[in-house]
């Protein structure tokens, strides 16, 4: 044993001296290595952050039940309501006395502007009411009667309120108590008038742009389809004591040309919509790592032979293959533990980074969320490829570890 702790107490010191002998080559190896340690953190935040914001999206609209008709694209901004009738059937769902409300929500491009300002297109997302999670930046929101939201959608807008996007309000130059000019085209667009009542960006962070709120019946008739009564979705709270799963069967039987899922379903169903995205970024992933092994073996590789002139001298005076090994196994290990380390402390710094970028020109806030377990697997990466790949490294340049290697 204590033979055992010489030669590791003489190998972590060859190796020390080693590193220090080429401060330059050191420094660029830390930095090799904590740039696949980033690139592993980051793209590992950038997947959990998307697959928690859908869950959040879901659990903070609070609501039991969705009921929607495939296919729903809401990337699409909504252009697609396919639920015909949406108020009728809120109004039954909440008939019901395993239901406690129901109500749906339309999603469309509609043109707004000013008198002196062109009209941009924006998605627009109709409700009902808005609520406390808006979390507004100036003023408030709407909310529709009880009897005018179970009410068919009148032909022409009543409550002419909106809510707006902080970049909107900004790009229009407007505020709380401003009028705002929307319709579906831009020769449209002047026909309706609504009051800004709010500036929040809650809807914003969900459809990826600058969005605006309405009473729903007012969209359906800036949209012209009041007739039909087109949504995009309706969702519904079950009565205390009512099981959500059964009450999601009972409403599937009722309305089988729609598809009726419980808040834990729909998440499923997102996420099973969006097979491509995920593999994709499970790809980047796995590309990340694979990128990472690959970068530190040719890292050590290039050190090993680099050091060819040492370790044939230390071959030389009779160091074994195995000592040689673990005097770079032992360069990786010091060099994987720092360069893990600086990539693991610029991470939160990248993340914030990113989230700024991704806040202030894609509209969602937190995209990239670290955790636990996505530090550990880069620490991991780090300490476990970087001394694996170092000893195998340093195994076969001991056998190329010759007397000819040494300089005359």
């Amino acid at each position: 044993m204590w033979r055992s702790a010489v030669r590791i107490r003489a190998v972590i010191g060859l190796a020390v001296a080693q590193l220090r002998r080429s401060p330059g080559r050191t420094a660029l190896s830390v930095l090799a290595v904590a740039l696949a340690v980033l690139s592993v953190t980051v793209l590992a935040s950038l997947g959990v952050g998307v697959v928690e914001k859908g869950e959040e999206g879901l659990d903070r609209a609070n609501r039991d039940i969705w009921m929607t008709s495939d296919p729903v694209d809401p990337a699409a901004s909504g252009t697609e309501n396919p639920i015909v009738g949406a108020h009728g059937i809120a109004a039954e769902m909440t008939a019901r006395e395993d239901v406690q409300t129901a109500s749906p929500i339309a999603m469309y491009d509609v043109y707004l502007g000013t008198n002196t300002t062109a009209p941009q297109r924006r998605p627009a997302v109709g409700v009902q009411r808005t609520h406390h999670e808006f979390d507004f930046q100036a003023g408030g929101g709407f909310e529709v009667d009880e009897e005018t939201a179970a009410s068919p959608p009148p032909a022409e807008p009543s409550v002419e309120e909106i809510v707006i996007d902080p970049r909107v309000a900004d790009d229009l130059n407007v505020s709380v108590g401003d009028t705002l000019y929307v319709g579906t085209s831009r020769q449209t667009a002047r026909a309706n008038e609504f009051t800004v009542v709010g500036i929040s960006g809650y809807y914003s962070q969900y459809l990826g742009s600058p969005a605006v709120t309405v009473p729903l019946g007012d969209l359906q008739a800036v949209a012209g389809t009041s007739g039909t009564d087109r949504a995009t979705f309706i969702i519904a709270n079950v009565a205390d004591g009512a099981d959500r799963n059964a009450v999601a069967d009972d409403l599937s039987a009722e309305y089988p040309e729609y598809d009726v899922r419980t808040s834990d379903d729909q998440v499923e169903s997102m996420i099973e919509e969006r097979t491509i995205v995920l593999a994709s970024g499970v790809t980047l992933v796995g590309l990340a790592i694979v990128g990472g092994v690959v970068l530190t073996a040719n890292l050590f590789a290039l050190v090993a032979h680099q050091q060819r002139q040492q370790l044939a001298a230390l071959r030389a005076i009779g160091l074994s293959r195995g000592v040689l090994a673990g005097t770079i196994g032992a360069q990786g290990l010091l060099i994987g533990l720092v360069g893990g380390l600086v990539g693991l402390a610029a991470t939160p710094l990248a993340v914030t980074g990113l989230n700024r970028f991704s806040a202030s020109m894609l509209g969602f806030e937190r995209l990239l969320r670290t955790t636990s377990g996505i530090y550990a697997g880069g620490i991991a990466l780090a300490l476990v490829v970087g001394t694996v790949v170092a000893l195998v490294s340093g195994w076969r340049a001991g056998r190329y570890a010759r007397i000819e290697h040494l300089e005359a």
